[in-house]
């Protein structure tokens, strides 16, 4: 229960301000289709999740226990670092006229490679033992933050204090870190 919580609660709050967010009120405004692009946003957060924690689980085989908790723990401290950085999206992307389904599945999935939440998933597999409740927790975490930017839109991301919620993810991290240094 743990690593589904954290990885939840970790992506929700990396993600608020992130490029795959700032995706999502794109794609709403060029698309005009909520359902359909949350779905999927969903599945290709389930399927870029899913192998970058299984990335991270095969890493963790392969790295001695007390190595591999300093490389999560300093991970997680350069990812409290990455969420202080805002991104940026580029606006002027085109966007085929396929289906918005699949249009969004394709351009998340390849939006989210190499991104923190991505990266993250990779240590928080390493971390924890359950594949699955890390890949769930952190699609959780990418809904939790992107559906609301789907259906509000514009209206939303001037309500939300970026700033802040980028602070309070570089928090999580930093605690994450630490607590994998002591309790590890």
């Amino acid at each position: 229960m743990e690593a589904l919580l954290i990885s939840t609660a970790l992506v929700a709050l990396a993600e608020m301000g992130d490029k795959t967010q700032l995706l999502s009120f794109v794609l709403a405004a060029k698309l005009k289709k909520p359902w359909p692009i949350i779905l999927g946003i969903f599945a290709a957060t389930l399927a870029n999740h899913f192998l970058a924690g299984w990335v991270g689980a095969w890493l963790a085989t392969l790295v001695a226990p007390s190595t591999m908790k300093w490389i999560v723990a300093l991970s997680f401290l350069v990812f409290g670092v990455w969420a202080l950085v805002p991104d940026k999206f580029d606006e002027t992307r085109e966007y085929s006229g396929r289906s918005v389904f699949v249009t969004t599945l394709v351009a998340f999935f390849f939006v989210e490679m190499g991104d923190k939440t991505q990266l993250a998933t990779v240590a928080l597999a390493a971390k924890y033992p359950s594949l699955v409740a890390v890949v769930i927790g952190t699609t959780a975490g990418m809904l939790i933050a992107n559906a609301p930017a789907v259906w509000l839109g514009e209206a939303l991301a001037q309500r939300v204090n970026m700033k802040a919620m980028r602070w309070i993810a570089a928090g999580l991290f930093a605690l994450l870190g630490a607590l994998t240094l002591l309790l590890g």
